[in-house]
């Protein structure tokens, strides 16, 4: 007799990743490589084998994925590794996150560590809370020589993404939702998108995992909270249920486009920069809008404009300058940057 069908799932989305990861190893290892195999072993020596962390936070959707990781790393020779991120919000965060160190190292992972962080407020307090944690995720990336850390995000994850990309109104990348596979050179895997909450869930209950349920994930004075419990639940009364799976799907194919253009606008900015690299308006002007915003866009963030602060009404601003030009003076940018147009040029900078 199997696994629980939820059990069964969580593994295979998590065997595939790790296959993947293999599957980049092995071109990687021999890149270079053309020595005859050593006589005496009659093999070419094998790679190292890799480390994989996974990120965790003690909730039902990371202990569903540590607990598989545990299982399926050690079949394919994997070393297989936790970290949980203390954010110092909540009165005993501490030993909390000791109690996870306990439960990842039952599972049989090694190494294991907590690591805290002091979470700032610029950005609000979930994107600070963020950016503290992925900070502290790639130090202990880098500190350990791991290959890859796995996260939790699950395809009800991915439909509030999408909602509150939607929310804001900032064009088709931010609908497009948290890729597969981020970071740099790959580094974070998310192997749940395509299942729901409820199973990684069920997965820890037909285990006998314990779970924490974050309080903050119900507090209403959380954005991402009130999307959760009221809006998407809003949405499946008046649409009937597949909401999730229908915003999830979404997300993919807004990826797939915005991709395609990205790659268009990279070809594209070449050949609209004269020899000196300023961008030539009338080149500008005849290239799709969408094109075009996304290197007038590029060209912000390359002048010094921070890309969290560069919202559409930015881009907008600077696409007047080359779609409706009457003399207008310079635009002010995050970060300092002042751009105007000079003679048939658009120059960005910091002013």
């Amino acid at each position: 007799m199997g696994p629980h069908p939820a059990v069964a799932a969580i593994r295979l989305a998590v065997r595939r990743v790790l296959h993947d990861l293999i599957d980049e190893q092995i071109p990687n290892s021999r890149v270079g490589t053309h020595a005859a195999p050593d006589s005496t072993h009659g093999a070419c020596e094998r790679p190292p084998s890799p480390l994989v962390l996974v990120a965790c936070s003690g909730g039902a959707d990371s202990m569903a994925l540590a607990s598989a990781l545990a299982f399926e790393a050690p079949k394919l020779g994997i070393r297989a590794g936790g970290v949980t991120v203390d954010h110092g919000l909540q009165p005993g965060s501490g030993l909390r996150a000791d109690e996870v160190v306990l439960r990842l190292r039952e599972l049989g992972l090694d190494p294991v560590e907590s690591i805290a962080v002091t979470v700032g407020r610029e950005g609000g307090p979930e994107a600070a809370a963020r950016d503290a944690r992925y900070a502290a995720l790639d130090a202990a990336a880098e500190r350990h020589g791991a290959r890859a850390i796995l996260l939790g995000h699950t395809r009800d994850d991915q439909a509030e993404t999408v909602l509150l990309g939607l929310a804001r109104g900032s064009g088709i990348r931010s609908l497009s939702g948290m890729a597969a596979v981020s970071g740099a050179g790959g580094r974070y895997r998310r192997p749940f998108l395509q299942l729901d909450r409820q199973t990684a869930r069920k997965a820890c209950m037909v285990q006998s995992l314990p779970v924490w349920d974050d309080p903050h994930n119900a507090d209403p004075a959380y954005t991402r909270s009130r999307l959760r419990h009221e809006g998407l639940p809003a949405l499946e009364k008046a649409l009937g249920k597949g909401v999730v799976e229908a915003l999830a799907r979404t997300a993919q194919l807004s990826r797939d486009d915005a991709d395609a253009l990205d790659a268009w606008a990279s070809q594209a900015e070449t050949a609209v920069r004269d020899a000196t690299g300023l961008l030539e308006c009338s080149k500008l002007f005849a290239l799709p809008p969408a094109v075009r915003r996304r290197i007038l866009r590029r060209a912000a963030i390359e002048a010094g404009a921070p890309a969290g602060s560069l919202f559409a009404r930015h881009i907008e601003e600077l696409d007047r300058l080359i779609t409706g030009w009457r003399g207008q003076g310079a635009i002010n940018l995050p970060g300092k940057v002042v751009a105007q147009r000079q003679g048939g040029r658009l120059v960005i900078r910091q002013g």
